[in-house]
């Protein structure tokens, strides 16, 4: 009742199912709002007493069925007791209240919010990077919720850069790159590695300045700090990137890397010094060919576990053409859409659950596909599934025409048809106006295609202006606007707005392509 909310506020018609509904909620617009309410409705109307109200309002938060059935008897029999309202229209007096009980606020819970959520807003719109970055430290400890303020912050033009084990706090920290403000990944966000390790990595960086190798790192800190499972990890989520060597050549080291830190220590606890003790540790690091490298998937994926986002490349990067071309909705805007529409949407696979049915014992799965712009769940029941069922797996890019499933607030979907997609671009057919340069980006003659929803936010514009900004081509933009009557509108950006499509840039725009 959001919208009917508003539109009260704003001057429309309140309707109240009962005139004395209207004292109890003149001042939220007819709309039940806060528990006091729901408690002083069944007071006023069923002459229920406070206590017998508030016990009404638990068992209605509770949602205990039988314990209902009990309290509605009771509630219309109390109404046509005590103001002759009738059984119909008191059982749907008695919906709305059942309805609002399990959501509503106590009325000073609901204004202690309300001036945090000022205070918030406020934090937000004038120091960004610094607000973002105490939302960020705030979850350290719930990587899937870090992913979703990364999102946010992608969305808001902010920077996330990867953590580093010369840069990087404890938690998230603003910094001040070349171009502009960013926040840096904390040490202690890091999937398995354990805060109290990187309190003692931080303070070890402080005394004797930053790392330089590996062997720098491990031969400086406990054992219990620079053991196996947390440099593995480090190095899995790039915080030495610095050094300039590969990660899995780094990883390849770290056994030998350990056995020689650990001989360094059993050496010093005895007073003996070697020969070349007073040689910096980087002078004896030595790159190694004996290791296998990691597919660009393969990092990715590392990175995707134990930092809970991509940070140095995304697995649709290749496919950013595709995308460009507008035939695919972004699946952060199914939620715009009506319960049962149709939409075609495209990503990578996440997760893949194969299951039976009861009944039949027919094959099906549950896919969660992932775009640049959020997750969803959807089901393909035997006959989608049956005839890709040998190409899904994790990291598969795949296309899915299907129905969408709006039930209990959460957004889900059903196949209808699935295809897998192809990177190479450089076959595209001269319809679709896209070309590989050979270099990794990719050039659209054809108009790149944003979408707005109605209501758009001002800073929405001059965030997508800033991110065209920063990559000039010669690819023309468009902007489909949603209006609030439900037209939509097409504006072309003109010739200042003509952009570079790359795959940065894709990920930057991935809310509205």
């Amino acid at each position: 009742l959001i919208p009917e909310f508003i539109k009260a506020k704003k001057g429309g018609k309140v309707k109240y199912l009962h005139p004395l509904l209207e004292e109890i909620s003149a001042e939220t617009y007819g709309v039940l709002i806060y528990q006091e309410q729901v408690m002083a409705a069944a007071n006023r109307l069923a002459g229920y007493s406070l206590g017998q109200s508030d016990l009404l309002r638990r068992a209605m938060g509770k949602k205990d069925k039988a314990k209902m059935a009990q309290e509605r008897e009771s509630f219309t029999e109390g109404c046509a007791r005590t103001n002759k309202i009738p059984e119909k229209k008191a059982n749907a007096i008695f919906d709305v209240l059942e309805r609002f009980a399990g959501y509503g606020f106590n009325k000073s819970h609901s204004a202690a919010y309300g001036v945090i959520s000022y205070q918030t807003a406020y934090l937000k719109a004038h120091y960004p990077v610094e607000f973002m970055s105490g939302l960020l430290s705030n979850e350290i400890n719930h990587t899937d919720k870090i992913s979703i303020f990364v999102g946010e912050c992608k969305r808001m033009g902010i920077p996330i850069l990867p953590p580093d084990m010369n840069r990087s706090g404890l938690k998230f920290t603003p910094e001040a790159p070349v171009a502009g403000d960013a926040i840096r990944y904390g040490l202690a966000a890091i999937k398995n590695v354990g805060e109290g390790a990187m309190v003692a990595a931080i303070a070890e960086r402080k005394r004797g300045g930053d790392f330089t190798s590996l062997e720098d790192f491990c031969s400086r800190l406990d054992s219990r700090v620079a053991n196996r499972k947390i440099v593995e990890n480090l190095v899995k989520a790039g915080a030495f990137d610095f050094l300039g060597r590969r990660r899995a050549e780094l990883f390849a080291c770290i056994e030998e890397t350990l056995a020689a830190s650990a001989a360094s220590h059993r050496d010093r606890a005895v007073g003996q010094v070697s020969l070349f003790g007073d040689l910096p540790p980087a002078a004896i690091s030595r790159a190694t060919s004996d290791y296998t490298p990691w597919s660009d998937r393969e990092t990715l994926s590392f990175e995707k576990e134990l930092l809970g986002f991509y940070v140095t490349g995304h697995p649709l990067d290749a496919y950013a053409g595709v995308f460009a071309q507008g035939k695919y909705l972004p699946i952060v805007s199914l939620g715009e859409l009506a319960d049962r529409a149709t939409f075609t949407i495209a990503g990578a696979i996440a997760q893949v659950d194969r299951k039976f049915t009861k009944k039949e014992g027919k094959p099906f799965a549950v896919v969660f596909l992932e775009d640049l712009s959020g997750i969803l769940e959807v089901v393909l029941w035997n006959e989608s599934y049956v005839p890709v069922s040998q190409l899904l797996e994790p990291g598969t890019v795949i296309a899915i025409r299907g129905t969408l499933d709006k039930r209990d607030d959460n957004v889900r979907a059903t196949a209808q048809k699935v295809k897998v997609l192809k990177a190479d671009l450089t076959n595209a057919s001269p319809g679709n106006g896209a070309e590989s340069n050979g270099s990794g980006r990719v050039k659209e003659e054809s108009p790149l295609t944003l979408r707005f929803g109605a209501g758009i936010a001002a800073q929405d514009l001059l965030t997508v202006r800033q991110i065209l900004a920063s990559s000039p081509g010669s690819q023309p933009v468009t902007l489909m606007m949603r209006s609030e009557d439900g037209r939509t509108v097409q504006i072309e950006a003109g010739n200042m707005c003509r952009v570079e499509f790359t795959p940065a840039i894709a990920r930057q725009l991935a809310p509205w392509l």
